[in-house]
């Protein structure tokens, strides 16, 4: 499956941005995604993940209570509703794609990778 993010830009502190992961290529609904982020200097990390049906949803704690990952399989697309966003959420974001016959409840070794896209958030 082919990912393209997008969404980011450019935000103040305390606003918000919707990221959005379009697949295409396969069947989006058979793979759990998820949402991760890297920082200049900093290594990649998890963010949110979602399983296939949309059910069961992941989140790091940094994010938790302020960030929603959602999806729409009928569009083939994967939503990131990011509130109250810090300077330190400033990062490339990705999103990402694990068939379900590999998922075990974790996002460890996806599968799919898709181009990021900049969020950066000022103070």
């Amino acid at each position: 499956v082919q990912l393209q993010a997008s969404g980011g830009g450019l935000v103040q502190a305390g606003g918000f941005l919707r990221l959005s992961c379009v697949g295409s290529g396969r069947t989006f609904s058979r793979y759990a995604m998820a949402w991760f982020r890297q920082a200049p200097g900093k290594e990649r990390e998890f963010v949110a993940g979602i399983s296939w049906s949309g059910g069961s949803t992941h989140y790091a704690d940094s994010v938790k209570d302020r960030f929603t990952i959602s999806r729409d399989n009928a569009k083939d697309t994967m939503y990131l509703q990011m509130n109250s966003l810090k300077p330190e959420d400033t990062a490339v974001y990705c999103c990402a794609a694990k068939d379900r016959s590999n998922f075990q409840g974790d996002y460890a070794d996806m599968d799919y990778w898709g181009k990021g896209t900049q969020v950066t958030v000022s103070s």
